[in-house]
């Protein structure tokens, strides 16, 4: 499983360390090998290591200093939903631009980007999807992370730099809904993709999907299954107990929803049936 031990040669950034998806890198990812330094805008007070930068991406000095010495970056700081405008414009807009022109500058010749399945979100769900099939995102932010995708590609192409684009799935411990199923992605299949995109030694650009081996995936994994990541969990394991939950809160939902139209139009409680000793008493038919 690991790459060689860690060491300054092997020293990762990771910004935006102390989100979710960082949290769960944080815990897998060295052991592939890798040294983790940590950038967040907040102290983090669980943090494994004590390379640890406290500030923002949006600061030209910070972000100098971040990406001193390091082998490549996993850029993960964003807002990760929607939000005003402005606030995407500089944080997930600007901020990416920044730490794309600072790895540049500086050498680092490879950079993860942390984009997001709803790139794709206005897509056919009812067949797959690829990276190469056009890009439809869902809300503002899921364009912020189209036009990072886009940056990325520039920066490949014209700069030569070796950038990798996920798009993450459904980055959460267990599955816990259906749609999980198809787009769950659990935290060390997470740690692996993430590990392929660094180490793959042919990788120019690639855009991948970030979901673990799931049965009902909706996504292609075959360009994350070409830089060599080989997953090993799959939400269908969660399938019987999700499906059974969510049949169960069907049930549930329309006998609400009918006890709740009874008494909008004033019907009183919905009528219990005749007992078992009614049945075929005068008056009812047998």
């Amino acid at each position: 499983m690991t790459a060689g031990g860690p060491g300054p040669g092997r020293t990762v950034l990771l910004t935006g360390a102390g989100g979710q998806v960082g949290r769960r890198l944080r815990r897998h990812l060295p052991g592939y090998g890798w040294r983790l330094r940590l950038l967040d805008q907040r102290p983090i007070p669980d943090a494994e290591t004590d390379d640890c930068l406290v500030g923002s991406v949006l600061d030209d000095d910070t972000l100098r200093a971040a990406v001193s010495g390091v082998r490549a970056i996993v850029h993960l700081a964003a807002i990760p939903g929607e939000a005003p405008w402005p606030d995407l414009l500089s944080n997930n807009l600007d901020a990416t631009f920044r730490v794309f022109e600072t790895a540049r500058r500086a050498g680092v010749a490879r950079v993860v980007f942390a984009s997001t399945n709803h790139v794709i979100g206005f897509s056919d769900r009812d067949r797959m999807t690829g990276p190469d099939d056009p890009v439809r995102p869902d809300s503002f932010y899921a364009a912020t992370k189209a036009f990072g995708e886009a940056l990325a590609r520039f920066y490949a192409d014209e700069y030569g730099m070796e950038m990798a684009c996920i798009r993450l799935g459904s980055c959460v411990e267990r599955p816990t809904i259906v749609g999980h199923l198809a787009t769950w992605l659990s935290a060390r299949d997470e740690a692996a993709l993430v590990h392929a995109c660094l180490s793959a030694p042919d990788l120019q650009f690639a855009t991948v999907f970030g979901i673990s081996d799931n049965t009902r995936a909706r996504w292609d994994l075959e360009s994350a299954r070409r830089l060599g990541y080989r997953p090993r969990d799959n939400a269908e394991e969660y399938a019987e107990e999700l499906l059974e939950a969510a049949r169960h809160d069907d049930r549930a939902a329309r006998a609400s929803g009918f006890r709740e139209a009874r008494k909008e139009l004033g019907l009183g409680p919905v009528p219990r049936g005749p007992a078992q000793g009614d049945i075929g008493a005068p008056g009812c038919r047998s």
